[in-house]
């Protein structure tokens, strides 16, 4: 694990990987912005019928403002992920080449498969999402609950993503899978961070490959 760690914060800040996030990001927060602007007043309908079973006042009063907020916050995750996972092949086997020269790419991620994968876990995510949502008004409790949520969002896909170009075993792919939640808790602590979120998707990509690929050698 500390192996792990340090090769991917080492990568995370070479400038093929700044560059990549910061692309991935402009594209993300556009997107972000046009279905934000083409969907506030509907969401806001919704947020207003699902938060006034609520019994706390102050959430009826401020919440549809926050609850909106929060929710586009959590489109843009969802936009950022999914560009990440369509786009980061090449920067993948190039960061894989710099570390493992001798291990070689084994196939490509179906983009059929990549896209399900992400739209699932997006589907899950926006179900506990709506779920837990009163949970995010809660101190402490509103601050950690994110995290878990992004890393359903991260974990399947990306497991998929980095597999699929190095793993042809599919039984040792899941086996590695089941250790592979917390990595992407702690590429979602990124989240946290203004600006430096755009790096979450691919810090997990990151951290997911050397999980991998450091067993291979």
């Amino acid at each position: 694990m500390k192996q792990t760690l340090l090769k991917s914060f080492k990568d995370i800040l070479s400038p093929p990987v700044i560059f990549f996030a910061i692309k991935m990001g402009l594209f993300a927060s556009v997107l972000t912005l046009f279905l934000s602007w083409a969907l506030w007043d509907t969401l806001s309908q919704m947020i207003t019928a699902y938060l006034a079973w609520i019994p706390w006042n102050w959430v009826q009063t401020t919440g549809v403002t926050l609850a909106n907020i929060l929710l586009s916050y959590m489109l843009f995750i969802m936009m950022l992920s999914l560009l990440t996972s369509i786009f980061s092949e090449k920067l993948l086997i190039a960061l894989a080449q710099k570390s493992y020269p001798d291990i070689k790419a084994k196939g490509s991620p179906n983009i059929t498969t990549s896209l399900f994968l992400t739209l699932k876990a997006t589907g899950i995510f926006l179900i506990l999402f709506i779920l837990t949502l009163p949970l995010f008004f809660i101190p402490i409790i509103g601050q950690i609950l994110p995290l878990y949520l992004w890393s359903i969002l991260l974990k399947e896909p990306t497991v998929y993503d980095v597999g699929a170009l190095f793993i042809d075993d599919a039984k040792r792919l899941e086996e590695r899978k089941e250790k592979t939640t917390l990595l992407a808790m702690i590429a979602s602590l990124f989240n946290y961070i203004p600006i430096a979120n755009i790096f979450a998707p691919v810090l997990a990509q990151i951290l997911f490959l050397h999980h991998l690929l450091q067993e291979k050698k």
